[in-house]
């Protein structure tokens, strides 16, 4: 199945889709100021520069998008049908470097959380007070 779009206008496509402050992670982040959690955005100082730190916590926090991060179950983490081999390629070193990037926090002491683009959408509530859940329990830890 070829693209129906010229290779110009999909690179102009990809080259428009953001790495931060998504959508998504304003959403978390707003929900956790209201809760009174202040933390950091986008820190380059820690592995995988982790969408939210929270210092006090010891709790880094990723906003996975499921396409991007290939969220296993999900519907939204399928391969594209043109340039699959581009596309596992990319979507194999995505999933490598997550995993890394967790252990090597996990390793330096920060708990790690990652919340899924699609729990957010199924649940944002619940999803959001699991995870302002888990942030409080690394002070009684």
């Amino acid at each position: 199945m070829s693209d129906t779009i010229s290779p110009e206008h999909r690179s102009w496509n990809m080259s428009q889709i953001k790495s931060k402050d998504t959508k998504i992670e304003v959403m978390v982040r707003k929900y956790l100021f209201s809760r009174g959690f202040r933390f950091r955005k986008n820190d380059k100082r820690y592995p995988g520069k982790p969408d939210i730190v929270l210092p006090k916590y010891r709790t880094v926090i990723f906003v996975h998008g499921c396409f991007r991060h290939q969220h296993e179950g999900c519907p939204k983490a399928r391969i594209p049908k043109s340039n699959v081999e581009y596309w596992e390629k990319k979507f194999k070193r995505n999933k490598e470097n997550d995993l890394k990037h967790v252990k090597e926090l996990e390793e330096s002491g920060w708990h790690v959380i990652t919340i899924w683009e699609c729990e957010l959408k199924d649940d944002f509530e619940r999803r959001m007070e699991k995870a302002a859940d888990e942030i409080l329990a690394q002070l009684a830890d």
